[in-house]
């Protein structure tokens, strides 16, 4: 069995001596695994870093074997994460819930060409929290628990105040819509409208909207498993930035 593809590296981990069992998102083939021989010497470990976009050949006997993968490097994002902590706390959550998300070997292609797409923005900071919270809406929608905030939920069309989101089933609601429900329901902040100039704490609001989703469909649906801390950790990094410009 072999293939070769595209890929972003999200993982890598000792094996053995020498070399390295990293995990990678490609395009055609999902979420993989193999072996790298030679991947923690002085050559490979440089390129083996979290965000990097490799050309990755993948070989076994049969397709079930976790295999071996030959790299060769295309892209390296570790200087633009390296310098701005805010992106590196974001490339370290994007690959952490890629890695708790997907399956192996489950092919997402949008979702592929979305994360290239987001980090590709690694090491620009004032943009980059309103990028993520994007890639988070867009995983939520591959994974299949998409957002429906195109119109009211109770009033259709005609409730164009749209302020609320089901906890329970994402879709949007107007305020006349709510009535005596609203306090049961989500705020809607601007920025998952597409609308404001994505401050930080609109932001911030609106990463509490997808994470509510995160956890309590996204999760069951793994066997209950915690969030990735590495999302935890850039939301508290972004919350510190935007305490920091109200002071």
């Amino acid at each position: 069995m072999e293939w070769r593809d595209e890929a972003i590296l999200l993982s890598t981990r000792r094996h053995g001596e020498t070399a390295a069992i990293i995990d990678v998102l490609t395009p055609a083939h999902g979420r993989s695994s193999g072996v790298v021989r030679g991947g923690t010497s002085r050559k490979l470990a440089p390129i083996l870093q979290p965000g990097a976009q490799l050309d990755v050949t993948w070989k076994a006997r049969l397709e079930e074997h976790l295999g071996t993968f030959a790299v060769e490097p295309i892209r390296s994002r570790a200087a633009a994460s390296l310098g701005d902590r805010l992106s590196l706390s974001g490339l370290n959550a994007v690959v952490s819930l890629l890695l708790f998300c997907l399956p192996e070997r489950e092919v997402h292609a949008r979702l592929y060409d979305k994360t290239r797409n987001l980090l590709d923005l690694l090491g620009q900071p004032e943009i980059w929290p309103l990028a993520y919270l994007r890639w988070e809406v867009a995983l939520l929608d591959d994974l299949g628990f998409g957002l429906d905030l195109t119109e009211c939920a109770v009033l259709g069309p005609s409730g164009d105040d749209l302020s609320f989101v089901s906890p329970k089933t994402g879709r949007a609601v107007s305020r006349s819509g709510a009535g005596e429900w609203a306090e049961r329901l989500l705020p809607l902040p601007p920025a998952l409208l597409g609308q404001g100039e994505g401050e930080d704490g609109d932001v911030l609001q609106a990463l509490s909207v997808t994470g509510h989703f995160l956890t309590n469909h996204v999760a069951p649906e793994l066997g209950h498993r915690p969030l990735p801390d590495a999302r935890a950790r850039f939301i508290e990094r972004l919350e510190r930035r935007a305490g920091a410009s109200l002071s």
